[in-house]
Formats: C-alpha cells, structure tokens, sequence
C-alpha cells in the first residue's frame, strides 16, 4: 500500500478514513487541531461523504460522535487534555451505554504545557470510566491503532481512547497505508433502551463494564500493542509507555537493550506481563510521559519491596515530558551538560499580532478603567490572554474556558465593582453562554467584553460557532438591548471607545460590549488567496 509524509495527528486522521470512517467531530484545541483540519482537506474523505464539523465545545463533539455510533456507524471524536474535562459527562457516560458503531476518542496530552494551562493525564479518564486505552509508541502505531481501536469498539461494544501527546502529534514520518475498508450501514442498537440511562438500565449495563474488564486485560495481552523485550541484564527491569519507549531506545545505538523492557501501548496492562518482568529483575524504572500512573499501579499492586523508580522517587522529573536525555540520566548513562547562551541572545516573550483588534480593545480598556485601579479583569483563554503580559497588562485571570465571565460574577458579588470578563467569540459560545445567563438572572453589576474576531484564532483561524450570531445570543438570553454595544477596535476610534466602556462601567447592570473586527491573520490569509485567485486567472 501507498506510504505517506504525516504528523502523529495526520496519521489518526488517515487511519481514519481508511478504517471507515463517518463523521468526525471536534472542537480547536493544540496539540489536536490538525486531526479534524486533515479531514477537512482530504478530497478523499469529501468523497466518500465523511461528516467533518468543528462543533461549539468538546461536550457537544463528544454527544454528536455518540450519535453517530448510535446509528452503527464509525465516529471519531478528538480534543486535547483539558477538553476532555468539558466532555467528561458524556465521556464517562458512554461506557455505560457502550458503542454500536465504533467510536473512538482521541485525547492530546500536553506534556510540558506547551500550549495548555495544566499537563494532566487523559488515561486518569480512561481508567476512572473503565475505557481502554491506546497509546502509541510512533506514528505507524498511531495509524495501526485506529484500525484496531474501530475493531476494538464494535466487538467489545465499548468506546476506544487513543493518547497522545504533543511530541508525537506534531513529529512526521513515512505511515504505510492498510487496505481501506467501506463505510458501516446504518444500523440502530438491538438493544433500543441500551442509551436509557435510566437507573435500573444503568445498573446492570455498569456490571456488564465491570465484566468486560478481564476480556479487555486478555485482548491487551494478544494485541502485539503490548510487548515482552528479553534482556540478558537482570539489574533493571523497564516499563516504557507510548512515546517514552522512542525516548529510551534513543540512548543505545542500535535500539537494542541490555535490559528487559515491557513497552506499553494498550491499558488495561495485563497484569500478568508486569508481575513477570517485577519478578524477573532485581529493580524497576517506569517510563511514561504524563502521570505516574502504571509507577503508582507497581508500587500499589506488586511492591513486594524492590525498589520501583521513576517520577514519585525522583528519577525523573515529577513534571513535564520527558525526553533521552532525562531517561539516560536515570539509567546512568549521561551526565548532567550546562550550556550557557551567548549574551546576545535573549527570550522572545509572545505577543499580539502586529495589527491585532485586540491590541485596541485592551488599550481602551485601560484607559477606561485608569479611575478604578488595577486588579478588576477576569480573563479566558484565547489570543487575547497575551494582554496580560508587557505592554498592555491588561487581564488578571485565565483559568479554564468561559471562566472569565462567572469569576466577574463572583468578583462582583465580592464588591469588586465594577467588574469586567474579557471572552472571545469562540470561548463565548464554547462554554460563556450559561455563564451569562447567571449574570443575567443575577443582575450582576458585570461589563463583558466579547472580542470578536470572527474566527477561533488561537488554534489557526477554524470557524467560530459565533459568526454572525453574538448579538442574538446576547438578546436571547436577556442582555438589555441598550447595554449591547459593538465597537470598532481601531486607534481612529480610540476616544470613542474609552467612551462607551466608561458608561457600560459605571451600569449597575449587565452590560455586553462587542469590540468586532476580523482577525489580522485570517484576513491576510484571505487576501493572498484573493491575489493568487486574479493571478490564476490573468
């Protein structure tokens, strides 16, 4: 078969569509992202008529993705760490319906916090919701997976987690392709009350999960995603996990150990693999990029008193990824190399596009609120989380999505008034929407400043669930008419601005203002096609 050039996330994506893929739902979050945008562009897929939609948060993909499969047809959903948190309900839920098309949740771990506000662990998910999990080593596993995950689902009748983390979706090399396989026909669950979640049908639909748990040990046992290396060198025993096993087989030249390895790639591990290699070695090393998850199972399960290292007794680092360098220094093979960067060279801190209508947002902003005094902004996470570095120090809070406007709504009712929430229109509609609705229902004495760029633009200018649209939802939720104000973000306008925040700030209400103006990128990105269309044509 045809091989291919493709990122971690690319191999998921054509893994994808060659197992039989349907639809695929998601919403923009990095190191993800470029799952769904594959999809997307693939003429492939386009004709063969897979559904492919950004959805308004990760909750809303989760729930479309369990439709799909409801309907007996193959679903991906996909989302980075922290959006599994806002798909949890219906994440954990859906053991206990199962799947009837095979469905497969893809979750990108973000060791490092690269791009995230936390690195934590999605097989923590998996196991609390007894969902097996695929961890891939490279990107042929990632691809190989899929094939095998959509397999997994449909005779377990089980949803599927692939993990990965950022190294891995962001890394490229050459995929060889499997034979494609026909989209499933529509077929709805035999069982028509399986999604009933009823008490009496959850109970014993739970007991028929917790049943499933040794066939799925077995099945991780057979898979060949689980593998046994023979080592002739008894002093350690090593567990590496998905990515973590590259990472320690980067220390020997020829990728050939002195020690003997279990490389993990599916969970549940069987048990019976990790007793053998605990028994067979005088000590432990647990590898694996996250949580201390299978070093905590070994201590718990099988410490019959060797010494089991790894993150809990600081052979590596309690955070961030790991890489060869870390692993060969906990099996002793590296010292410890100081650089030091010449003088001229300092660190580049992020900022705003040059031409960003933020920029002009935050600015009127601050000057707006020059009589309150600092400390009054509640944030969320998007492009416009960058104001609260130098220059602008605009913004004091970005916890999680849609934080910004309910923290407002605490601050004030605090007495920190008047508070202000600074929310983009893609978060807004993300997961801001309820938390208007309780500042509505409240009357909080709240200024919210929906930026709206038209585009999610932290992730790479996907559509916004908003365009066209945050008015309406200001309205329909019960924002007064004459506190819904749009602005134009431009230096021109600056006084003008100043001006209307001014008066939203001193309203003893709910007020919404709208600076509107497209994203700088998006809109570059438009007008070279423009140019290069006229070429084209000339």
């Amino acid at each position: 078969m045809q091989k291919l050039l493709l990122l971690g996330d690319e191999a998921i994506a054509q893994g994808a569509i060659d197992a039989g893929l349907s639809g695929i739902y998601a919403y923009p979050g990095t190191p993800s992202t470029e799952i769904m945008e594959y999809v997307q562009a693939s003429k492939e897929a386009s004709s063969k008529g897979i559904r492919a939609l950004w959805s308004a948060n990760e909750k809303t993909a989760m729930e479309s993705a369990l439709g799909m499969s409801y309907a007996g047809k193959r679903a991906m959903v996909c989302m980075k760490h922290v959006g599994l948190n806002v798909a949890a309900d219906a994440f954990v839920n859906s053991a206990i319906t199962g799947a009837n098309g095979g469905l497969i949740v893809v979750a990108a771990d973000d060791p490092s916090m690269h791009s995230s506000q936390n690195e934590q662990d999605s097989r923590f998910y998996a196991k609390f919701s007894f969902i097996p999990v695929l961890e891939p080593a490279n990107q042929q596993e990632a691809y190989d997976m899929v094939h095998y995950g959509f397999d997994l689902s449909e005779r377990m009748k089980i949803p599927v987690m692939i993990r990965i983390t950022t190294r891995l979706a962001h890394s490229r090399t050459g995929v060889k392709r499997q034979e494609t396989k026909p989209q499933n026909e529509l077929k709805l669950p035999e069982n028509l009350r399986q999604y009933v979640l009823l008490p009496s049908i959850a109970r014993k639909q739970y007991r028929e999960l917790l049943d499933k748990q040794l066939p799925l040990e077995q099945e991780a046992a057979q898979s060949g995603f689980n593998r046994y290396h023979e080592g002739h060198d008894k002093s350690i025993g090593i567990i590496a996990s998905g990515l973590a096993h590259n990472y320690l087989i980067e220390n020997f030249a020829t990728h050939t150990l002195p020690y003997p390895v279990l490389q993990v790639g599916q969970y549940p591990v069987p048990l019976d693999m990790l007793n053998r290699l605990y028994e067979e070695t005088e000590s432990l090393l647990v590898l694996e990029d996250g949580y201390p998850i299978l070093e905590e199972l070994m201590r718990g399960m099988l410490n019959k008193g060797k010494k089991i290292m790894g993150r809990l007794d600081g052979s590596l680092p309690r955070d961030g990824e790991l890489n060869p360098n870390i692993v060969g220094k906990a099996l002793g093979m590296h010292f410890d190399i100081k650089l030091q960067s010449p003088g001229i060279i300092r660190n580049r801190p992020p900022k705003l596009c040059d031409g960003c209508s933020h920029n002009d947002a935050f600015l009127a902003l601050n000057e707006a609120l020059l009589e309150y005094g600092r400390g009054r902004v509640f944030s969320d996470i998007g492009c416009y989380t960058l104001s609260a570095l130098e220059p602008l120090e605009s913004i004091n809070s970005c916890v999680d999505m849609g934080a910004s406007i309910t923290m407002a709504i605490g601050a004030a009712d605090a007495g920190l008034v008047p508070a202000v929430a600074a929310i983009g229109d893609s978060t807004f509609t993300h997961s801001g929407i309820t938390g208007l609705l309780d500042a509505v229902n409240n009357n909080s004495p709240i200024t919210v400043l929906i930026l709206d760029n038209a585009t999610t633009g932290m992730t790479g200018g996907q559509a916004s669930s908003a365009l066209g649209k945050v008015e309406d939802i200001c309205r329909g939720v019960g924002v007064h008419e004459d506190h819904i104000k749009v602005l134009k973000p431009l230096h021109k306008f600056h006084e003008e601005n100043v001006k209307v925040i001014k008066e939203e700030l001193a309203y003893q209400g709910v007020s919404v203002i709208i600076p509107r103006r497209e994203c700088i990128q998006t809109l570059n990105r438009k007008m070279r096609q423009k140019a290069k269309a006229k070429l084209m044509d000339v």
